[in-house]
């Protein structure tokens, strides 16, 4: 599975809006958050209970609503607001890490000033804008919805109607890309076309 080139794209759906979630959409930044996360647990003796798996299948939620759930599963009393300092602390440190996932990049770059394009993030507004920065690509994007401008995160829809709120183009004509579940669903229940981006292909030696 790959995105569509330029060409198909324009074929398949009818646009006025895109909108992009970050971590493993725009940026090959997974693996960090999930050393991130490791990090943080450690210091609070949870290393363990965050298998990669796990990890993977809550992709785009925001930290505190896994801790409160990783509290539940494991019977633990984790403070979800210290950790998720502690996450974000070590993914900023991590930050120089960080690449761009070059194929929805190149459609980021190929649309600017031709249509709205947003970020839809489950992240905080500071680490978001941090990686946003980092990768070099802040000022692709006419608007950026975290965690901290919604009621509910992923999966909830909020994040997407919000973008499509600031972008002023209709949630239907708004074309969403997403690689994790959660988010997709979010976009679903939106009411929008979603595009699922594949996972990074990485070469272990």
């Amino acid at each position: 599975m790959s995105i569509p080139d330029l060409k198909t794209l324009e074929a398949k759906y009818q646009f006025e809006g895109l909108i992009f979630d970050l971590d493993g959409t725009l940026v090959d930044s997974m693996e960090q958050h999930f050393q991130a996360w490791r990090i943080a647990l450690d210091q609070y003796g949870a290393g363990g209970i965050f298998p990669e798996d796990v990890f993977y299948a809550m992709g785009g939620r925001p930290t505190t609503d896994i801790v409160v759930e990783l509290n539940g599963d494991h019977g633990l009393q984790l403070d979800p607001d210290v950790i998720a300092f502690e996450k974000r602390k070590a993914f900023t440190s991590l930050l120089p890490e960080i690449s761009l996932i070059q194929s929805t990049c190149d459609i980021v770059k190929h649309y600017r000033g031709k249509i709205p394009m947003a970020v839809a993030s489950g992240g905080t507004r500071k680490v978001v804008e941090s990686t946003l920065a980092a990768a070099g690509i802040s000022e692709l994007f006419d608007e950026v919805v975290t965690a901290d401008d919604v009621a509910a995160g992923k999966p909830a829809p909020d994040c997407f109607l919000k973008a499509a709120e600031l972008l002023e183009v209709d949630p239907a004509k708004c074309l969403v890309f997403e690689d994790a579940p959660s988010g997709v669903m979010g976009a679903q229940q939106a009411g929008m076309q979603v595009i699922v981006v594949p996972a990074p292909v990485r070469v272990h030696k």
